[in-house]
């Protein structure tokens, strides 16, 4: 069980920070953001999954779960660090500020980093060697095989490790031996990058600890199938003989989508987990609150009974609810790890064991406005919160605020919200943020993009859209706009500033 203390916070992936190298990083725009949030009484940034992407740039189809994001490393902490020169820098592209163009942020990263991995092996600072070879030594739980998994792809021109030979795909030892061997320079170039991000990343958390913010990060509970977790452990998945997926995940058909939801997530084998103490997730679990101060876990409902959809399946409809590991799993977690910093994201078909399950360990749930306004009842509604919970405008995958109200509130919820309300929704996101603010929740969060209140154009992601999501970022501007006063005066109107709690 976790302690929420009355606060409030912003929702902004680092990715959407401002910074000069066409995408946000972990340098001066995150802690420019870190001194907005303090300035404005706000305790919590929260943030999408910090992975490596792939196909299709989202942070919820990650190639590891354990390691981060090296489009996020700071160039410019890089100068300051001694592994680049300024002028290294100098012929960078002329970005787009305002969203990410991952075509030309991503070769023009992998180019800086090299070099400034060659620089670091050409004669690296002492302090520097010796940080490194004790991170190195620290995570060789995952980072070997990340490492080793992702020279390999390069080496197969970034195709699936399922097409790879067959005595890489089965993970024979002579082979990997041949391989580790082979690719010892693109392994220690990896093994470099994800050192680089893990310290720009603590030094960013020890950063916004120090001014009273506090890191929420974001779990996905299943892992991608093209990923170093599922290679490393196949026996693990259900997979076939050449590693492909024999049941797949997703969620069943609702109001919102005829034919549910196909994600192609590989299943956990549950029982081999529980007979191996669900070892890889308590050091999952472990390896991200190295990261972040708590985690929500995205699609907790999936730990009671997910749905199990037959890989060779085109859609959800012919799949069907299996049990998930339940209690016993939180219980190894926490007897290794102690209190559990969990937030469950609670949201969709929940059932009353779901629920058990969630309050059995005193997770705090979720609460989405824009889900709000249907009855009375309505447990999303602020006069029907929980203290122990998190309310929120939306979340990443819903519209923003004023698009919800423009281009999606039909003719009901508009009548209710202007009920609900006593007045005609004039002014509806600031109208749905003091809502939130004033719930008896713990928490308050708000998507950056409604403090900003912005439309449509600035949706972070669109679920069932494949590409152009992940791309919204703010400006230096951003962080000027006059919204800001309006935020820090709620925040103490509603006694959810630091310097309000006991």
């Amino acid at each position: 069980m976790i302690s929420l203390r009355r606060s409030s916070g912003i929702l902004l992936h680092p990715t959407s920070l401002p910074g000069p190298y066409g995408i946000g990083d972990l340098g001066a725009g995150a802690y420019r953001f870190v001194d907005w949030l303090a300035a404005q009484g706000q305790s919590i940034w929260q943030v999408l999954p910090l992975g490596p992407t792939s196909y299709g740039d989202s942070p919820y189809q990650t190639l590891s779960a354990f390691a981060g994001n090296s489009n996020l490393i700071s160039l410019d902490r890089l100068v300051e660090a001694g592994l680049l020169r300024k002028d290294d820098l100098a012929d960078s592209p002329p970005f787009p500020g305002g969203r990410v163009d991952y075509g030309w942020v991503i070769p023009y990263h992998n180019q800086k980093l090299a070099l400034a991995h060659h620089n670091f092996a050409a004669g690296a600072d002492a302090a520097l060697l010796q940080d490194y070879e004790r991170f190195v030594s620290e995570n060789q739980f995952w980072l070997d095989d990340f490492a080793l998994f992702i020279a390999l792809k390069r080496a197969h021109k970034l195709r699936p490790w399922t097409e790879w030979e067959s005595e890489l795909r089965r993970r024979d030892s002579s082979a990997l031996a041949s391989a580790r061997e082979a690719c010892l320079e693109q392994i220690n170039l990896e093994q470099f990058r994800q050192w680089l991000f893990h310290r720009q990343w603590r030094d960013v958390r020890a950063y916004a600890n120090e001014r009273g913010v506090r890191l929420i990060g974001d779990l996905p509970i299943f892992v991608a199938h093209d990923s170093a977790d599922v290679w490393s452990n196949q026996p693990e998945y259900f997979l076939d003989e050449a590693g492909e997926p024999t049941v797949i995940a997703g969620v069943p058909p609702d109001y919102f989508s005829p034919t549910g939801q196909r994600w192609g997530n590989p299943l956990y084998r549950w029982d081999v987990k529980r007979a191996g103490g669900y070892t890889w997730w308590i050091e999952r679990i472990r390896a991200l609150l190295q990261l972040v101060d708590l985690i929500r876990i995205d699609h907790f409902r999936g730990f009671e009974a997910y749905w199990e959809i037959p890989a060779s399946e085109p859609t959800a409809i012919k799949g069907r609810w299996a049990k998930g590991p339940g209690a016993p799993l939180f219980q190894a977690i926490e007897t290794a790890l102690g209190d559990l910093p969990i937030i469950a994201e609670d949201l969709g078909v929940i059932t009353p064991a779901v629920e058990k399950l969630r309050d059995d360990f005193g997770l705090p749930g979720m609460k989405v406005l824009h889900f709000a306004f249907s009855h009375p009842a309505n447990p999303f509604l602020p006069h029907n919160h929980r203290v122990n919970c998190i309310v929120y405008t939306g979340t990443h995958d819903n519209n923003t605020t004023r698009g919800w109200w423009e281009d999606e509130a039909d003719e009901h919820t508009r009548a209710f919200v202007n009920e609900y309300l006593g007045h005609d929704g004039c002014d509806i996101v600031w109208a749905l943020a003091r809502l939130g603010m004033r719930s008896v929740a713990r928490s308050f969060v708000m998507p950056m993009q409604d403090v900003l209140n912005l439309g449509s154009g600035a949706r972070m992601n669109r679920p069932g859209l494949s590409t152009g999501n992940w791309t919204w970022r703010v400006t230096e501007r951003d962080f000027e706009n006059p919204a800001k006063d309006k935020l820090l005066q709620l925040t103490r109107t509603y006694q959810r500033h630091p310097e309000q709690q006991d």
